[in-house]
């Protein structure tokens, strides 16, 4: 087997992403859903010797940002570029006490509050849902942050062309498009799936107002950097452990044309291929999916209900590139012996390699007490199995 490579990194993505055989499996580390803990990252660049102070890439999820070096260890395939808060945001993590404790709370640009226990910071969780009592005519007054605020920009082609300029990496965008999470964050979870059955109006109203947001971002993103970035990402979780979160019936008429009309608007505007997130059992979903013109599926949850990665190729390898499904987060890469996530992951890139379109990640984001034995294991063999004849 050939265990040499022969494109750059930005070479093999691309042929990855039009579903042609490169010389080995791209390998990817460093995003909001495709990221490490710090607990864990502190831990891993501690075991291989590498020297870094941690850096918070994602407060909510407590994601580090790898150093280069760490990125380079592992042979990660991509770069990120990310656009910031609006110019004039004063937001910020700030302390308070509460019931004994002390915590960490972050308000964002749409008036959610994150909070995080000082005993076990491991997570923000939402502590505020701004519209929990809202009416319809509440969501008309309610101060929507302004999406194209040129702030959120600010030396972000700069940042583009260093990496496509001066690296042979492929540059990816920071997760964005969350047209319909972002509801339910402001309206609480509970109340927001009973508002899709009982106050479909309600839900409408809503989501076209974070549609609007994010069509005006990615109109200013996409003039600042649509001919630079290889890769957007986008998503909302739509699914469980077991299957979708809500009826599917319900996806197709109120979620699902909110989605393709921002997919198709960012199609309109860019060749870069489109990613799409969503946990759970999707199954069901991805002919919806690539309906709304998404390019790649993340982050592969194989370990859910009905998403057996040799049918997941099967059915649908020939139109949709799988991004992540390497290794089992839930129950291999925590537990097992690197000997036995080694195995695991070679079996899982034997499968989702085939005929190429698939990019190794573990399934979601690496989490705090992983041993860091385990997350070299999960690379190293990822590498190596990889090659394609």
């Amino acid at each position: 087997m050939k265990t040499y490579e022969t494109m750059t990194s930005r070479e093999r993505l691309l042929k990855t992403l039009n579903h042609e055989i490169p010389d080995r499996v791209p390998i990817d580390l460093g995003g909001n859903q495709t990221g490490i803990h710090k607990f864990a990252y502190q831990q891993l660049v501690k075991h291989l010797g590498i020297k870094d102070e941690v850096k918070i890439m994602d407060a909510v999820q407590q994601l580090a940002q790898p150093c280069e070096a760490l990125l380079q260890r592992f042979r990660v395939d991509t770069r990120y570029v990310a656009a910031g808060a609006a110019g004039d945001w004063k937001g910020g993590i700030v302390q308070a006490r509460r019931d004994g404790k002390l915590w960490h709370d972050l308000t964002d640009e749409f008036g959610i509050t994150w909070s995080m226990p000082e005993s076990t910071p491991l997570y923000m969780d939402i502590s505020c849902h701004p519209l929990a009592k809202a009416t319809l005519a509440d969501i008309k007054q309610y101060p929507f942050p302004k999406g194209d605020d040129p702030g959120r920009f600010a030396g972000l082609r700069e940042r583009a062309l260093a990496i496509r300029r001066d690296t042979p990496y492929a540059v990816v965008s920071g997760i964005s498009g969350v047209v319909y999470e972002i509801c339910w964050y402001m309206r609480g979870l509970e109340q927001w799936l009973c508002d899709l059955l009982l106050e479909p109006e309600f839900c409408e109203a809503l989501i076209e107002q974070t549609l609007k947001f994010w069509t005006d971002w990615f109109r200013a993103f996409l003039d600042e950097v649509g001919d630079v970035v290889d890769v957007i990402m986008i998503g909302d979780d739509l699914a469980g452990q077991d299957g979708p979160l809500f009826n599917p019936e319900i996806y197709h008429r109120i979620v699902k044309p909110r989605h393709k009309q921002l997919v198709q608007y960012i199609r309109s505007r860019t060749k870069a291929k489109i990613w799409y997130h969503t946990c759970g059992s999707c199954m069901q979903l991805i002919p919806e999916l690539l309906d709304n013109g998404i390019d790649i599926l993340n982050p592969v949850q194989t370990s859910a209900k009905n998403m057996d990665p040799q049918e997941l190729k099967q059915r649908f390898g020939s139109r949709l590139t799988f991004w992540g499904g390497g290794c089992d987060s839930q129950h291999v890469l925590p537990t097992g012996t690197p000997d036995e996530v080694a195995a695991h992951v070679r079996q899982q890139v034997g499968i989702l390699k085939q005929g190429g379109g698939y990019v190794f990640n573990n399934i979601h984001n690496i989490q705090g007490g992983v041993p860091p034995e385990n997350i070299v294991a999960m690379y190293d063999a990822a590498y190596e199995a990889g090659f394609y004849e």
